[in-house]
């Protein structure tokens, strides 16, 4: 998943500069307790489009009134309700952070306040300027050969740069009680590898070109125009040759294990063990590569380059990456290049925003702890678990239902589902960041330090056992996931508050709101790629092959349902890229339906304001998705976001199910009418 309400402009922290680091008051207190409901009863009636029936929209009917009187906040790409309470997130956090920060004393909130305090003392960051990269590109200016390149390339794995291949820690998809070494394609910085093959992305790549060297020449890069230019040109080289983000869904053919020994052989022209000395992992004995056949390619362009070019290419990396905690020139740069220009963002977020997702980013659950101590109620875990029991029962009886599947894939469908754990809220053992060095004084280096600090925590485990307990994700987050590996479902702490959840709301909007979520975390557990791990998480084909080509029968008529949607002109919802997410929407909200059923215990559901029960949970579930994007923004997310544009999650899935044309009595002349021969049915 990816964020309705006003939050009241915060007050700027107060700030005096000194040689150390600036001090940081409180700010004026508000209510920050608990997320703004929507209307009395937990679906905001007032934001309905006046004229508009569900029959022609779900999404207009359910949201047009506020989307036409709401603007996108000028620092923001888009607004809705998960923006909105990202907002309130960061508020809270802003007041966890602050108290941190003029508290100071022993524990998590010395550092959480430290690194808090060093982004904010802009006067002294502006006053190093591009002092902090001193030591870095001094690193790459000395490298004399592409050996020295990719050793240092392997070494951004722990501060900041890019590689030409990525180098990341994960459970081990075969055999998921293990880590293992993964290595991806890499080497480009725009978006997505059709910003540098369309001609529609000319503008954007003009304006990257423009980029690369204003901030090379405020590093002080020698010839940043020349620099500039062959940087674009070797990347667009790269994203030819690489794999497109829908083909490295794939979890089949993006699993390819080698024993590091052969990589040399495999991708000559890279120095494979001097990139992996860099990256701190030289004694390790295997690697899973994901995009294979890219790597060849991508490594005969590395071997074909200029090692004068791909210095500057790892130097402008460094640059890019730092440019958030350097002065006011680089930090404006980035901005203007990777908000305004790529997003349509016309004003940079306040920078007490930017300094509390600094924080999260970092020290996540140093600040998650504090963050929940002061903000998640106990008894919305146990209201979630009861729901999520809901959930998993209908998914049972799915499975018993469906007429397409047999037997011993039904058998071992129902043991995955047995097999599914539950994150609620926060992590039960919380991380040490004791050992890392924060210092108020130092941004730079704080941000350095956390990650070759995180990365010397993941390299020290490889041979451990997976820590199942472990989250990918801190409790402030207004998100939820789902992972094969564990074949678990995790919901951090701030999601759950309204409208996904509003523990006083009806039930049924809760069903449609977080009901729906929970449900399309449980339907990747069986989407077109969560389908291919078992209940242990281990990559394997459980399926009998006539089942799993039933599936993708279905599955390849749902693609086209959301290809066919034009979102802008010339831009449409890439079918394949969207599959996972378009899956598990449609099954998330069958899952939601059933579950209020089974939740009712065989009593009627009750009408309100003239609403049936199950045209609530339709109208829950579309008021979640209420968002309005920036057309540049949107350009962007339809070549690179796994998840298709908010009216496409709303009114594509509903077309599908029985129940939402029988609830809000659709004709065949309605536009969200789909004959029922024409009804996709997967879960």
């Amino acid at each position: 998943m990816k964020s309705v309400w006003s939050a009241a402009a915060a007050i700027a922290a107060l700030l005096t500069a000194s040689s150390a680091a600036a001090q940081v008051a409180i700010t004026a207190p508000r209510d920050l307790s608990k997320a703004p409901r929507m209307g009395a009863w937990g679906f905001d009636l007032a934001g309905r489009m006046p004229g508009a029936t569900p029959a022609q929209s779900l999404f207009q009917h359910a949201n047009g009134g506020f989307l036409e009187r709401m603007q996108i906040p000028s620092d923001r790409s888009s607004y809705g309700a998960f923006v909105a309470l990202d907002d309130l997130s960061r508020e809270r956090m802003r007041a966890v952070v602050e108290r941190a920060a003029v508290a100071g004393g022993p524990g998590v909130g010395t550092q959480v306040g430290a690194l808090y305090k060093s982004f904010m003392d802009q006067a002294r960051v502006d006053a190093l300027g591009a002092g902090p990269l001193a030591v870095d590109l001094a690193a790459v200016r000395a490298a004399r050969n592409h050996s020295d390149v990719a050793r240092l390339m392997g070494a951004t794995a722990k501060g900041f740069g890019s590689s030409f291949f990525s180098v990341q820690m994960f459970d081990d998809a075969k055999d998921p009680l293990k880590y293992a070494v993964y290595l991806g394609q890499g080497g480009i910085a725009l978006p997505d590898r059709d910003y540098y093959l369309e001609a529609r992305f000319a503008p954007q790549r003009a304006a990257y070109q423009a980029y690369v060297e204003k901030v090379l020449g405020l590093a002080g890069w020698p010839d940043a125009a020349k620099a500039a230019r062959d940087i674009v040109a070797l990347e667009t080289e790269v994203a030819r040759v690489s794999w497109t983000r829908a083909e490295r869904r794939d979890d089949d053919k993006t699993y390819n294990p080698f024993e590091t020994a052969r990589l040399a052989s495999f991708a000559p022209g890279f120095d494979w063990t001097a990139f992996l000395a860099g990256a701190d992992l030289g004694a390790a004995p295997r690697v899973v590569v994901a995009e294979n056949t890219a790597f060849p390619k991508i490594a005969a362009l590395y071997a074909a380059a200029p090692v004068e070019t791909l210095k500057a290419w790892l130097a402008f990396s460094i640059v890019d990456q730092a440019a958030p905690y350097l002065s006011k020139d680089f930090d404006q740069a980035r901005f203007e290049f990777r908000s305004k220009t790529l997003s349509g963002v016309p004003a940079q977020p306040d920078r007490w925003k930017r300094g509390v997702g600094l924080v999260d980013g970092n020290l996540g659950e140093a600040l998650g702890k504090l963050y929940v101590e002061a903000y998640f109620p106990a008894q919305s875990k146990a209201q979630m678990e009861a729901l999520v029991g809901d959930l998993k029962t209908a998914m049972g009886a799915r499975i018993d239902r469906l007429d397409w599947m047999s037997a011993p894939t039904k058998a071992k469908a129902h043991e995955k589902l047995a097999k599914f754990t539950v994150k609620i809220g926060y992590p039960d053992n919380w991380r040490d960041y004791s050992a890392l060095r924060i210092d108020a004084g130092d941004l730079y280096g704080n941000v350095e330090r956390a990650a070759a600090f995180e990365w010397a925590r993941q390299v020290r485990r490889l041979n451990d056992p997976v820590d199942r307990s472990e989250w990918g994700m801190t409790p402030p987050t207004i998100n939820a996931y789902y992972s094969s590996t564990k074949n678990e479902i995790v919901f951090p702490a701030a999601i759950l508050q309204p409208p996904f959840f509003d523990p006083e709301g009806d039930p049924a909007v809760n069903y449609g709101g977080i009901g729906g979520v929970i449900g399309h975390e449980i339907t990747h557990g069986f989407d077109d790629q969560g389908r291919k791990s078992d209940g242990d998480g281990r990559l394997s084909e459980w399926w009998t092959a006539e089942d799993a080509a039933k599936f993708q029968v279905q599955a390849e008529r749902l693609g086209k349902q959301y290809a066919a949607v034009e979102v802008l002109p010339g831009a449409r919802i890439n079918g394949d890229l969207t599959m996972g997410e378009n899956i598990a929407d449609l099954g998330g909200l069958l899952l939601a339906l059933d579950a209020y059923k089974i939740s009712l215990k065989g009593r009627p559901a009750p009408v309100i304001d003239g609403l049936t029960g199950e045209q609530r949970v339709f109208l829950g579930w579309a008021q979640v998705w209420r968002s309005k994007y920036r057309d540049d923004y949107m350009r962007q997310i339809l070549v690179a976001d796994p998840h298709s544009p908010p009216q496409a999650r709303v009114d594509l899935p509903v077309k599908n199910i029985d129940a939402f044309h029988q609830a809000f009595g659709t004709k065949p002349d309605d536009p969200m009418y789909l004959a029922p021969e024409q009804r996709v049915r997967i879960w």
